[in-house]
């Protein structure tokens, strides 16, 4: 198909939008070249890998956004959705950064990094998958473990594989998934959040106190907090 054009409220940088959403560089989901951002989405039923690029200066940005031929020119609306979602392109932050005017600490930062957006997880479930398999981990270690469930249970298109999705793990077991590298524990837990997710049925209130820690919550809530704790350093200025 012929790319779309998405026009994100500046300034705007998807170089650093990405940096941040990717946290680390062998992230294997979220992939960057340096030009051109990729990943692989599910419409339907349907894997198709989406790449975006920037044309235009942060202050008048424009995305293109280019789709395997796979994926059905019915879903068009719900890719928007995602992109929008996932690269934070309708948030204004002319206000975060009129605040920051009168802190000088945070105005070398706000001028440093001007286009960052706060990106976001496209699914809860990816955010809470996520949660898990990173907590009381390294990021190196914990974005190895998802590149690694990607690879195994996550829907093709060509050589890449998309976020897996709660009916992509139904038939794992703890086992399978403890070759992965998670513990007991984080296996069991993740096919818990799936279950729950095919089934529309709540956690169970005393799993919740039992397990959802303080942390997890935060890092689901904190993701991809613009720190040297959650993500490399920055691509050339």
């Amino acid at each position: 198909m012929k790319y779309l054009v998405l026009r994100p409220v500046p300034p705007f940088r998807l170089d650093l939008t990405v940096w941040a959403l990717r946290r680390r560089p062998t992230n294997s989901i979220d992939r960057w070249d340096g030009n051109t951002y990729r990943r692989v989405m599910v419409f339907g039923d349907t894997p198709a890998e989406v790449s975006i690029i920037q044309k235009g200066s942060p202050t008048s940005p424009e995305l293109r956004v280019w789709v395997d031929s796979a994926a059905p020119k019915k879903h068009v609306a719900a890719l928007v959705a995602t992109v929008e979602k996932i690269l934070g392109l309708k948030i204004d932050l002319t206000k975060f950064y009129r605040l920051a005017e009168g802190d000088d600490r945070l105005h070398m930062l706000v001028q440093r990094f001007a286009g960052i957006k706060p990106p976001r997880f496209p699914t809860v479930f990816e955010a809470l998958v996520n949660a898990v398999a990173c907590q009381q981990l390294s990021l190196n270690v914990g974005i190895n473990v998802l590149n690694r469930l990607s690879a195994m249970y996550g829907q093709k298109a060509g050589e890449s594989s998309a976020f897996p999705g709660p009916t992509d793990l139904s038939d794992a077991s703890v086992e399978d998934l403890r070759k992965l590298g998670l513990s007991y524990r984080k296996a069991e837990n993740i096919l818990a959040i799936s279950r729950a997710a095919i089934t529309g049925q709540r956690l169970q209130d005393s799993w919740m106190r039992k397990y959802w820690k303080v942390w997890t919550t935060s890092h689901s809530l904190l993701a991809f907090r613009n720190s040297p704790e959650s993500v490399d350093g920055p691509p050339n200025m």
